[in-house]
């Protein structure tokens, strides 16, 4: 598989730049398990965010920030795997304890993908399918976020700052949406923790990748103590 291309163009890496610098000084708001794409508690990088990107992909609206990948575990870099379990092609597999997501393919392999998961008690298991998809997506909180913390702005447009990041796949149960998404992050040191009120997330170089190669209908299985809720 050859590498993403890196976009020089300075301007937009300056502005991406910017804006990682100054989130070192702020925290995530804290909010309610509903709000299940944002991390609940006050969180601020142990590390250099900066330090975590190496340029950017070209993309529209805004170019996707690429990580240096290098400081990831191995097991949760993009990569393809063998797959000899019973589920069919097209499905998603997500192992909470494992912090990996899968994309069944049809030739006995699997896309392989680390994510970060919700914090224990807040992660969600079961059958679900992709109900819609999102480029960029504009995130909104939920009545009950609402409810908690009033000051939530009522939306909040997409782009490098929002906590979907890149893409989006809407979770439904039959007609209904259920509130929990598959999204990018700005925050890829996650990747591999429990941090999330029950999203999960991943990088966004790689939510863009699972985006092209998933339908809207596609299954999806969580996973959590080796079992499924269905």
């Amino acid at each position: 598989m050859s590498g993403p291309m890196i976009a020089t163009r300075p301007s937009a890496w300056s502005r991406i730049r910017r804006f990682l610098l100054s989130r070192i000084l702020l925290a995530v708001v804290a909010i309610a398990p509903l709000a299940a794409c944002q991390t609940r508690q006050a969180q601020l990088a142990q590390d250099d965010e900066a330090a975590w990107y190496i340029g950017t992909k070209p993309d529209k609206p805004y170019d996707i920030p690429l990580v240096d990948t290098s400081k990831l575990d191995p097991k949760y870099r993009r990569q393809q795997v063998s797959y000899n379990g019973p589920e069919k092609p097209g499905t998603i597999l997500v192992d909470i304890d494992q912090r990996q997501l899968l994309l069944v393919q049809a030739d006995g392999t699997a896309m392989q993908y680390g994510v970060g998961v919700g914090k224990a008690g807040f992660s969600w298991k079961g059958e679900a399918r992709v109900g819609r998809k999102g480029v960029w997506p504009d995130w909104s909180p939920t009545v009950t976020m609402v409810s908690l913390n009033p000051d939530l702005p009522r939306t909040r447009k997409g782009g490098v700052d929002n906590p979907l990041g890149a893409r989006a796949l809407y979770l439904y149960q039959g007609n209904r949406d259920i509130l929990f998404r598959i999204h990018g992050t700005n925050e890829p040191w996650s990747i591999g923790e429990q941090m999330s009120s029950g999203c999960v997330r991943m990088l966004n170089e790689d939510i863009a990748d699972l985006y092209e190669r998933v339908p809207v209908g596609a299954r999806v299985l969580v996973k959590r103590n080796g079992k499924y809720r269905v």
